[in-house]
């Protein structure tokens, strides 16, 4: 008698989870990749990266819990959902937050939003060695494509020219910033939590704050966030940083890790945009055809 197939025990979600997966997925890149240039304009304007990754993470904390106070969820997480707290706390908010705003010294806003969200790096093979999943040949194809697109808008041939060596500790920085993320979205889709994930929000917050606060007084013991950016904190901590990070984790609970990940390029390509139109950085052939192909990469991805 032939045994039955062992199920696989964490299965790509189908049907209308993946779908409404996309819809965060889409949620997520507008405001994710509209963060990194404001961001950038605040320290422009005076603020301190630390300072402002601070209050992204603080500001966020109170006004999601404010928010959960109001409606008579805010809750002590239960024992099953504290993987996902630490996880997304520690390594999605804190350790992410403080290295990708830390890059912002380095590298431009554009450039940030590239190596930052590019998962791809470690979300895919860390989706197979730990979590077993399946790799279909045309996503291995999407993922390769993503890639080439990334390096087309990082444009490494402007490292051997020497002429932005200075960038090399931004881009570390940033590739550690996109594993902290891509660990993340592998704790939660291990151990999901029983309870929405937006509920979850103000403990993530706010223990992101807590690990953030000792590096920004090492680090910056004077710094800030100036009246001149006020509003972009405002707006990142009170906005963009509550609703973008519900949406990523909750589309990285319901897309596979491949359509995670090559989702997630379309982040930097939208960053590129904003920063060329608002910040003027330079937008040239080698972003048009990076962007191209991330598109290319997002579409083989979601044909499975």
């Amino acid at each position: 008698m032939v045994a039955p197939p062992t199920p696989d025990p964490f299965p790509a979600p189908q049907g209308r989870g993946a779908l409404s997966g996309l819809r965060y997925l889409l949620v997520s890149v507008v405001l994710f990749g509209g963060i990194w240039p404001i961001t950038k304009h605040a320290l422009d304007a005076g603020a301190s990266s630390l300072w402002f990754a601070l209050n992204r993470a603080a500001l966020a904390a109170l006004v999601s819990g404010l928010l959960l106070a109001a409606l008579g969820r805010l809750r002590i997480p239960a024992r099953a959902d504290r993987p996902t707290v630490v996880a997304v706390g520690l390594l999605q908010i804190g350790s992410f937050f403080a290295m990708a705003h830390l890059a912002l010294d380095y590298v431009p806003a554009g450039r940030t939003a590239i190596l930052g969200n590019v998962t791809v790096f470690w979300l895919i093979p860390l989706s197979v060695v730990v979590l077993g999943e399946r790799v279909s040949p045309r996503q291995w194809w999407a993922a390769g494509i993503g890639l080439l697109g990334v390096a087309m808008l990082m444009a490494p041939w402007s490292l051997l020219s020497g002429a932005t060596l200075g960038m090399l500790p931004g881009y570390g920085l940033l590739l550690g910033a996109s594993l902290a993320w891509s660990v993340a979205i592998l704790v939660t889709r291990r151990f999901p939590p029983t309870r929405p994930v937006l509920d979850l929000l103000p403990w993530c917050f706010a223990l992101g704050a807590l690990l953030i606060l000792p590096l920004a007084l090492w680090r910056a013991p004077t710094g800030g966030v100036p009246r001149e950016a006020l509003w972009h904190a405002l707006f990142v901590g009170a906005f963009a940083a509550p609703i973008g990070t519900w949406a990523t984790i909750e589309a990285g609970r319901r897309l596979s890790g491949v359509m995670t990940a090559v989702g997630f390029l379309l982040i930097p390509a939208m960053g590129v945009v904003v920063s060329h139109l608002w910040l003027d950085e330079a937008l040239g052939p080698d972003i048009l055809l990076g962007g191209a192909l991330i598109g290319v990469s997002v579409w083989l991805a979601s044909r499975g």
